[in-house]
């Protein structure tokens, strides 16, 4: 395929020097993870600050919603937010404030939101200012790219999809199995291509014109570069214009979630899951086991959304 050869020479890690990692990440060392997030605790008392003091512009007395239905997103990033501060907050974790317009308008305590592909929850918000409040926890510190992040970055932001919401791009949990760097990024036409390199433990679940959420965005895979441990994606025009990932450069990193149905898949497998169907005393189970086995991973797909 054309496209194969020309991105072949695009797989080029730049070389990066190494910084030095603030004492707050000393806990999130890690082979995949290597934050050089820019750490901004609050000292002094601001207008600005949720970490400080609470906004005087909401009632106190907002009660914290206890979400009844499971989160699930669509991978249809709904807009782009910009990161108005991060840092140590009072309570001892570690806080990330976010101006929107979109996911505000219909807020509450608790609420999931996707921020470039990783659920969180929401802690605080001030609809006035536009703006809302997550939680990060060190794993997710570890696991995503949101240790890249400073004030002015902007993020991909999708609310947790309704029971009665159209499902627009695929099953995107928001739980980030890994990040990708990116590799090689090349224009054509109006579109972008854009390859980027990964662990072999993710890649294993990476397919050709397959799912993937791609910092909470709904891609499609086009090619895998197998001994590259690459695989690459195009973005058309409109999607380039609503997403955060064209705005980053090569060496930056994205969050990857990969479609949850070959984890599924997978996980039966070694199991022993078909080996317990084909050793029935049935004669006809035999014949049904493949039936079987596709309707099972469709139940447990369906499940994994399920909103009951």
């Amino acid at each position: 395929m054309v496209l194969s050869t020309s991105l072949h020479s695009l797989c080029i890690i730049p070389h990066t020097s190494q910084s030095k990692i603030p004492s707050i990440f000393n806990l999130l060392k890690s082979p995949l993870a290597k934050p050089h997030l820019k750490i901004n605790p609050i000292f002094k008392p601001s207008s600005l600050s949720l970490f400080t003091q609470p906004s005087k512009l909401r009632p106190k007395t907002q009660n914290f919603r206890t979400p009844t239905i499971h989160s699930l997103f669509t991978g249809i990033v709904e807009e782009m937010g910009e990161i108005k501060q991060l840092g140590m907050a009072d309570h001892g974790g570690f806080d990330l404030k976010i101006h929107a317009k979109t996911v505000i308008e219909d807020v509450h305590l608790g609420d999931s939101i996707a921020v470039n592909g990783t659920c969180l929850t929401v802690t605080d918000f001030d609809t006035h200012l536009g703006e809302f409040t997550v939680g990060l926890a060190p794993e997710t510190l570890r696991k995503t790219s949101l240790s890249e992040l400073e004030p002015g970055s902007l993020v991909n932001l999708e609310r947790a999809i309704p029971p009665t919401g159209r499902m627009g791009g695929h099953f995107v949990q928001g739980h980030v199995d890994g990040t990708a760097e990116i590799v090689g990024k090349q224009v054509e036409g109006d579109s972008l291509w854009i390859k980027v390199k990964t662990d072999k433990n993710l890649l294993k679940y990476v397919v050709p014109k397959g799912f993937i959420a791609i910092d909470g965005t709904s891609l499609t895979v086009v090619d895998v570069f197998e001994e590259e441990l690459c695989f690459n994606f195009m973005l058309v025009a409109y999607t380039r214009q609503k997403v955060v990932i064209p705005l980053k450069e090569i060496g930056q990193k994205v969050n990857l979630e990969v479609d949850i149905l070959g984890k599924y898949v997978e996980r039966l497998l070694s199991s022993g899951f078909v080996d317990s169907i084909k050793g029935s005393r049935f004669p006809e189970t035999h014949n049904k086991v493949s039936s079987c086995f596709t309707y099972v991973v469709f139940t447990l797909v369906v499940e994994s959304g399920s909103y009951l």
